[in-house]
């Protein structure tokens, strides 16, 4: 049972007692029965009063309850529609006193949100309207003013102004770059703000500009200008400059005055340009006082341009004011005008004609480095020259074909371009290069008809008068740079004295010199005799070496026989190959001990011997004809030999 029933149940208990106590004290006293039914009326009536008006205070109490929820409804539904939330859940088992001060909490709670939300955007409102009028922009609109924002707005808005920040932080220092330009050129024109404009933007107080686009893009054009100022006024500089420096070497001015002005050859202030005008009017007074000077030196700069253009004999002709001799001002003047085509000429087709001067060079490379090939004495060169002009060569052969292609496409656009032929020494580019190339392969055809003349030449002269021994190098010896193992080779060839047995079969091989000279001259038994003698050292078959040897007529100068390195030969102790080295030194010893002299040795090749002692194969030797001057058939036989080469041991040192 709760609380409030006992309380009821004791307020029944209490009145019923009240009353009974009454009736007690009315008993007590006597009190009839009419005045007892009158104070119980007025009791009933003093209760029922109080009852009553208890009653409709607490039923006043339920209906302001009541109509304070219906008001927070109707509140709360409005606030949940303009702040954008979803509408409030109530709960279902709530009493009124509770369903009332969850919804008057929650209203509250609403209330505050939107003025929150109002004073945000109040906020927002104000710091957008300085940046829109520091950038020059139109605020930014969220609908209604009196509107609740909802927070996408709020957020929306936030994002907008924190890109208008950092446009304005971009367009802040795109100003502040911008105005140190116009500074900067405003010192070096020498002017100063002219326009309300140009002064605001060269306020101390950056902050204070508007920086809009239009003042933006009016403070480029400001720059702009003052750019195309400078830039012309560096011009003219730089004209009068350039003017003053040719004047100066057609003078011929002295390094001293040059350098007293070399202050004013810089820069494009007002007093540079005064000082560069006044020194071009000193120099024009000067260049009229001294026109002969003047002209040669301009000649002298049109040669070199006519050569840096690949002026031909018929353009530099064409130019008749070059070779008068009567110096006059129009004469002067005509000269420069042709100084001034023909550079600005260079300057405009520059990239075309470095082009041709970088194939010129390469030819010119190209052309030393063919005539170095053919020089011997570059194999005695040391540092790997050789090696690096080979190299030099073989990429000048590659890159020369492509460096001609791509000028051949780029002289037909020109051409293309302005209608006309390009010329090179008065030739087209393409002819010109043919022209080169012709004359390089005559060149070299020339040389090669003069080399083979020269070798012809030489070689009748020593089938004629015979030839002189040449030094040859020795094996093993090598060139400072290297350093090599030393390589035992035999200096001499010893003739061991032949065996008892050996000597018998070969005793028809042994010299009919012997006991003379091998170093002197011929005796007149050897001159005497018409048959060819044959000087051999060939002592033992047992190890081969072979020794080349010449063959001595006495009535026509000597021919030389020389033989393989290699032969294959016949022995008592069967078929051996041996190889041996040429006994240059020796054979022309030999050549020379017969009296005679000698031509270079020539290899011929070497037969088989058919059977021991007789050679079945002869050898043809046209080369007899001009020295014998009979049959060009020629054989050597040897009886008692096992081959027709001779052989001899080595002994090493």
């Amino acid at each position: 049972m709760r609380r409030s029933e006992v309380l009821a149940d004791e307020s029944v208990a209490c009145l019923t007692q009240a009353l009974s106590h009454l009736r007690g004290i009315w008993e007590e006293i006597g009190i009839p029965e009419e005045q007892r039914l009158q104070r119980t009326e007025v009791v009933n009536r003093h209760v029922k009063d109080l009852l009553e008006r208890m009653v409709v205070e607490e039923e006043n109490l339920r209906e302001r309850l009541l109509k304070s929820i219906a008001l927070c409804r109707r509140e709360l539904a409005a606030l949940c529609q303009e702040l954008q939330v979803a509408p409030f859940q109530e709960e279902e088992e709530a009493t009124i006193l509770q369903l009332e001060k969850d919804l008057r909490t929650r209203v509250q709670v609403m209330l505050k949100q939107k003025h929150e939300r109002r004073q945000e955007l109040r906020t927002l409102q104000e710091r957008d309207q300085e940046l829109a009028g520091l950038l020059g922009r139109a605020p930014y609109s969220i609908g209604n003013s009196e509107d609740v924002p909802s927070l996408a707005d709020l957020d929306h808005f936030r994002r907008h102004l924190a890109a208008l920040a950092a446009e304005k932080e971009h367009r802040q220092a795109e100003f502040v770059h911008l105005k140190q330009q116009v500074v900067l050129c405003m010192e070096e024109l020498e002017q100063e703000p002219s326009t309300a404009f140009e002064r605001e933007a060269m306020c101390q107080d950056t902050g204070a500009f508007c920086l809009s686009l239009n003042n933006l893009a009016a403070l480029k054009d400001l720059l702009q200008q003052l750019e195309d100022r400078r830039a012309q006024k560096e011009a003219i500089c730089e004209e009068l400059r350039c003017r003053i420096l040719m004047l100066w070497d057609w003078l011929q001015v002295p390094p001293e005055e040059r350098n007293a002005f070399a202050p004013y050859m810089e820069g494009s202030r007002a007093s540079i340009l005064d000082a560069l005008h006044l020194e071009v009017d000193r120099l024009e007074e000067l260049k009229c006082q001294n026109l002969q000077k003047v002209v040669e030196a301009i000649r002298a700069e049109l040669a070199t341009y006519w050569d840096k253009c690949f002026f031909g004999e018929e353009q530099r002709c064409s130019f008749g004011p070059y070779y008068e001799d009567t110096f006059t001002e129009e004469l002067l003047q005509q000269h420069d005008s042709e100084l001034v085509r023909l550079k600005h000429y260079y300057e405009t087709h520059q990239e075309l004609f470095e082009a041709i001067h970088k194939w010129k060079r390469s030819w010119c490379l190209f052309q030393e480095l063919e005539k170095k090939a053919t020089d011997p004495s570059r194999f005695t060169n040391r540092g790997g020259n050789l090696l690096k002009e080979e190299k030099l060569r073989a990429k000048l052969q590659k890159t020369l074909p492509k460096l001609e292609e791509e000028l051949r496409v780029r002289v037909e656009l020109w051409e293309q371009e302005h209608a006309q032929d390009f010329l090179v020494s008065g030739q087209r580019f393409m002819e010109h290069v043919a022209e080169q190339w012709r004359l390089h392969h005559l060149e070299k055809e020339k040389e090669r008809q003069e080399r083979q003349l020269k070798k012809s030449r030489q070689t009748e002269e020593e089938m004629l008068y015979g030839s002189t021994p040449t030094k040859r190098r020795a094996l093993g010896i090598t060139t400072p740079g290297k350093a090599r193992k030393p390589v035992r080779t035999p200096l001499r060839v010893v003739a061991k004295t032949p065996s008892k047995g050996q000597t018998e079969r070969n005793k028809e091989n042994v010299s009919q010199l012997n006991g003379t000279a091998l170093s002197g001259g011929c005796t007149p038994t050897a001159l005497a005799q018409r048959n060819g003698s044959i000087y051999s050292v060939a002592s033992t078959y047992s190890a081969f070496a072979v020794i080349p040897f010449c063959l001595f007529f006495p009535s026509a100068p000597s021919v030389p026989l020389a033989l393989e390195p290699e032969a294959a030969c016949e022995s008592p102790g069967g078929r051996a190959s041996h190889q041996g080295s040429w006994a240059v030194s020796h054979c022309q010893g030999e050549a020379r001990g017969l009296g005679g002299s000698h031509l270079p040795l020539l290899p011929l090749p070497v037969n088989e011997c058919g059977r021991r002692g007789r050679c079945m194969q002869k050898e043809r030797a046209p080369w007899l004809e001009a020295s014998l001057g009979r049959a060009a058939q020629f054989c050597l036989t040897l009886p008692s030999l096992p081959c027709r080469c001779f052989h001899s041991r080595q002994k090493p040192l």
